[in-house]
């Protein structure tokens, strides 16, 4: 078995970053790769090391906040993690390149494709966030009454009260991604979630091939099928019987779909 790439530090614009990259010389055409939320960059390098035995460069960072990479010192928003990725690029000398992101790496296609798009060449994103999730109402009154009582709390000074409050909602509603994170990352997480990326999907200026399975329980089919009518220029690939990992799941199918795509 070849041994996996070693992890590397590279500090982008004043944040240690992790990062797996393999090069050749012989290779003419560059894919950073992006991966989800609460994962890393070796969660990509099953991908990554395929499609670099086809003939491509590979980048893959640990976003600021997971892996071996620092957190932002303050709590970003997609567009902040956008823009960062612009930052990486140019330390690493990258004018353009092809894109691969999942679920929150694919949050992040959408913004760089819509706001970077010189900077990229095709966007292959699996099983992307970006698109709310249908709430019932129940659950909107919920949090609305919930917050009421906990800042009337705050505000009479019953900070104690407040803050039981806040433990016991969270540990009975909160998603085991909010629950998992702390500090100034369960304040990212909080933005990037509520973040409606529709409007910069409709402005996505790439081609796009968009991959999906249809068991997927974390951003389900629909928001696919609804990434696929907003982006102008976008093919959606199903993957029955495949759940959030579907690129994973089906890891051959990809490379050889991905590799066609981005050749052509």
């Amino acid at each position: 078995m070849k041994p996996a790439p070693p992890v590397i530090f590279t500090t982008i614009s004043d944040i240690k970053t992790a990062e797996l990259i393999l090069t050749s010389p012989a290779n003419t055409k560059t894919i950073l790769l992006l991966h989800g939320w609460g994962a890393n960059a070796k969660l990509m390098l099953p991908l990554g090391e395929q499609l670099h035995a086809l003939g491509y460069n590979i980048y893959i960072p640990d976003m600021p906040g997971f892996g071996e990479s620092a957190p932002p010192s303050s709590a970003w928003s997609v567009p902040d993690y956008a823009k960062w990725v612009t930052e990486y690029l140019d330390a690493h000398g990258l004018e353009q390149v092809h894109l691969i992101g999942h679920s929150f790496g694919g949050r992040m296609g959408l913004v760089l494709g819509a706001e970077y798009s010189s900077r990229f060449i095709k966007l292959a994103l699996a099983d992307a966030a970006g698109v709310p999730n249908k709430k019932p109402a129940s659950a909107d009154l919920r949090l609305s009454a919930y917050k009421v009582v906990r800042d009337t709390l705050y505000r009479v000074g019953a900070k104690g009260l407040a803050d039981n409050l806040r433990e016991k909602y969270n540990a009975r509603y909160a998603s085991a991604d909010y629950k998992a994170a702390s500090g100034m990352m369960r304040e990212t997480f909080v933005k990037v979630v509520n973040q409606d990326l529709r409007p910069y999907a409709a402005r996505v200026a790439l081609p796009t091939l968009l991959f999906w399975g249809d068991k997927d329980e974390d951003t389900p089919l629909w928001q696919g099928q609804e990434l696929e009518k907003l982006i102008p220029d976008a093919g959606l690939i199903v993957y029955e019987g495949a759940g959030h990992y579907s690129y994973l799941e089906r890891l051959n199918e990809t490379v050889k779909t991905v590799d066609y795509f981005f050749r052509n």
